[in-house]
C-alpha cells in the first residue's frame, strides 16, 4: 500500500491552465491597490515589522512603501525606500508573465535545473544577503539602503 496519493492528471483546458497563474497575479494585483489606497508611510498603518522593532532592517523592509510609491510614479522614493525590490520588480514581472504565457500556450515554464540552478540559488542568496548587511552598517557604508 503506498502513502503517497497519485498524481494529479495535468491541465487539460486552457481555463485550467491559466488558473494558478491568474490566482497568483490577480493577488499580487488585489495587494498592490491595497497598498495604494492604504498608505503605508504613516507608522503602524500596516502593523509593525518585527526587525525593525529588534533594530535591523531586513530584505523587505520599505517593501511595502516602494510598492506604493511605485503605484504614484515615484521611483526615486520606492528605491529610496527598498532598492532592491524596485531593481528586482522588472524581474518579477517578467518572470510572472513568461509563467502565464507558456500556460496559455499549454507549455510548461522554462525551468533551471542542476548547475544553473544552483548558481541562480547561491547567487540571488549572496545579493540578498549582501543587501541586508549594507544596509544594516552605519554611516558611511550602507545607511543610504536603510528604508
Amino acid at each position: 500500500m503506498s502513502v503517497l496519493a497519485p498524481a494529479a492528471p495535468p491541465p487539460t483546458t486552457r481555463r485550467e491552465r491559466l488558473r494558478a497563474p491568474a490566482l497568483t497575479i490577480g493577488g499580487l494585483a488585489l495587494a498592490t491597490v491595497a497598498l495604494r489606497l492604504h498608505d503605508p508611510h504613516v507608522a503602524g498603518s500596516w502593523g509593525i515589522c518585527p526587525s525593525a522593532a529588534l533594530g535591523f532592517w531586513c530584505p523587505g523592509c520599505g517593501g511595502l512603501r516602494a510598492v506604493n510609491d511605485l503605484t504614484h510614479g515615484d521611483v526615486a522614493s520606492a528605491a529610496s525606500s527598498n532598492l532592491l525590490l524596485v531593481v528586482l520588480m522588472p524581474v518579477a514581472v517578467a518572470l510572472l508573465a513568461a509563467w502565464a504565457l507558456s500556460r496559455w500556450h499549454g507549455r510548461r515554464a522554462p525551468r533551471l535545473r542542476g548547475r544553473a540552478a544552483s548558481v541562480v540559488l547561491v547567487a540571488g542568496l549572496v545579493v540578498v544577503g549582501a543587501f541586508t548587511l549594507l544596509r544594516n552598517l552605519p554611516l558611511p557604508v550602507g545607511t543610504w539602503l536603510a528604508p
